[in-house]
């Protein structure tokens, strides 16, 4: 199984479809609480959603459930929690969500998870993958980080 991650912040449109491109993806997975703001440009749900299909027959599906709650992200995005206290939070959040028995690998094999941040080392997608990873033993993950 194969899995991708990008963020779009700090991307200009270009680059930002040019990597979904050649990585191969199917389907990006938005695990984004919030897709709709005009903070996202190019990346609010219904622009990305045509842009993806008609840039890159990509397939575009949105899962909230893979998303941190308002409760958990915005004392992380004040600074009154660490990104330790933030990252157990989030984990713990899906452990009670149990996402390894609902999440079907078919949706997340060959997709991407699509998230804010520009780089994966403090952003709840790679937390996501690498919680499926240790949870999803049957089936060997790969997760690829596109900069």
């Amino acid at each position: 199984m194969k899995i991708y991650t990008i963020g779009f912040t700090e991307k200009k449109a270009e680059r930002f479809f040019s990597l979904i491109k050649l990585s191969g993806t199917k389907r990006i997975v938005d695990v984004r609480l919030n897709n709709i703001s005009q903070l996202s440009g190019f990346a609010k749900k219904d622009d990305l959603k045509f842009f993806l299909k008609e840039l890159c027959n990509v397939d575009y599906v949105h899962f909230p459930d893979l998303a941190p709650t308002k409760e958990i992200l915005a004392p992380y995005q004040k600074k009154n929690i660490t990104w330790d206290q933030y990252e157990d939070k989030f984990l713990n959040l899906m452990a009670q969500r149990n996402i390894e028995k609902y999440v079907k690998p078919e949706i997340i094999d060959e997709g991407c998870l699509l998230c804010s941040e520009h780089l994966p080392h403090q952003c709840h997608r790679r937390l996501v993958t690498e919680y499926l990873k240790s949870h999803w033993t049957e089936s060997e993950i790969q997760t690829k980080h596109l900069t």
